[in-house]
Order: C-alpha cells, then structure tokens, then sequence
C-alpha cells in the first residue's frame, strides 16, 4: 500500500509503531535497486550527564511494540553516555520515499539472551572484530588493530565466538515520534505521537 492511500487511513488514528514498520519496509522495497542505502541506517544522538550532545550513525536491527533495537560495544562514548543518561533519539530520512522519521525516548539494555542470540547471527569476521576493537578508545597504529585480531581469530581457532561481556543491544523505548511526508511546494504531512497512559495522543503539525 503507498504512503497516500495511508494517509488516506486517518494516521492521527493510527498505532504509530505500526505505521513506522510499514514506512519502514516499504524504504526497504524502494531502496532495494541501492546498495549503497541501507534503509535501516540511523542517525542516534545521545547525551552525557552534563547534556553534551553527540550524534552518529548506527544499525537498527529490530523495530518492535517495545521500540527500536541496536548493538554497540558498551564501553563505546554511546553506550558510556546512555549508562549516564538512558535517553536518546533517532532520526531516520529516506530519499526514495520522501520519509522522515524521528523517535524519541528511555533507553535500556536488552536481555543478555537477546544479545546472545543476536551475536550468533552475525558473520564470524564481525564476531572477531567485536572483541578486536575497544570501541572509541585511542589506538596506536592500524598494525595494532590487525595484530589484535590475528590474536583473536587464534584464541577461537575452531570453535564458536562467544558473545564478549562488553557488547550488546540497547532498546530505545519511545514516548515520542515524528512522522514526515514529503510533499509538494513544501506542503509537507506532519505528525507527532505522544504516549499517555497506555496509549498515543497524536496531532497533526504544521511543516
């Protein structure tokens, strides 16, 4: 279904986790003849206690009713500012669609089971480079990088890669969200989500 026969569907009456799926995987349709765009690609800021933001581009890797899910290493600058303040947003914008998408919201550790799970499914050379890399920490040369996963490949050397104790996902839980269609003469749609008791409150915005 395209996004004007959606919006034919009143999205101020709409689940917005819903909607966002179904922007999301028709992104994934229209970005498919694109390699070089992933659809999943996601802008992330965070903050540190002193609310110095910092943003970057991360992986989402799941979207559920229970939010937005991603992986890092949890001594990375992210992850050390989401353990000082477990509040983050999300920014997605696709081209092909014309498709803005911000999310809002807490954010906490997904379970030590999901985590492990994830970690299975991922290539073994991306297992290895997890415990390779102390995620944004100083590194003396590229040689040292290299000479580190050298040493990791022979510690596995024919077995499974275990899940390393300082890597692992993170859920971000939103109390707001954005949507936004492109629209001609920059008559844009706009709508924002909030959620209140067990629900959403929604209204529409001007572009």
């Amino acid at each position: 279904m395209s996004i004007t026969a959606r919006l034919a569907e009143d999205p101020l009456h709409r689940d917005p986790l819903a909607w966002v799926r179904g922007l999301l995987d028709e992104a994934a349709r229209a970005e498919g003849d694109h390699p070089e765009r992933d659809p999943m690609r996601v802008a992330l800021a965070t903050a540190d206690e002193r609310g110095r933001p910092s943003v970057r581009y991360v992986l989402l890797k799941e979207l559920g009713a229970d939010g937005f899910v991603f992986y890092t290493n949890y001594q990375s600058r992210k992850a050390t500012e989401l353990e000082a303040n477990p509040f983050a947003a999300l920014a997605f914008h696709w081209w092909t669609t014309g498709v803005q998408i911000r999310a809002e919201g807490s954010v906490t550790r997904v379970s030590a089971a999901e985590s492990d799970a994830y970690f299975a499914s991922r290539a073994r050379a991306s297992q290895l480079g997890a415990w390779a890399s102390d995620q944004s920490r100083p590194i003396a040369s590229r040689r040292d990088l290299e000479a580190k996963l050298a040493e990791v490949d022979g510690r596995f050397e024919g077995q499974a890669v275990e899940r390393p104790p300082h890597w692992g996902g993170y859920r971000l839980q939103p109390e707001a969200l954005e949507i936004w269609i492109n629209g001609e003469h920059r008559l844009h749609e706009r709508y924002r989500y909030e959620r209140e008791g067990g629900g959403w409150t929604a209204r529409r915005l001007s572009p």
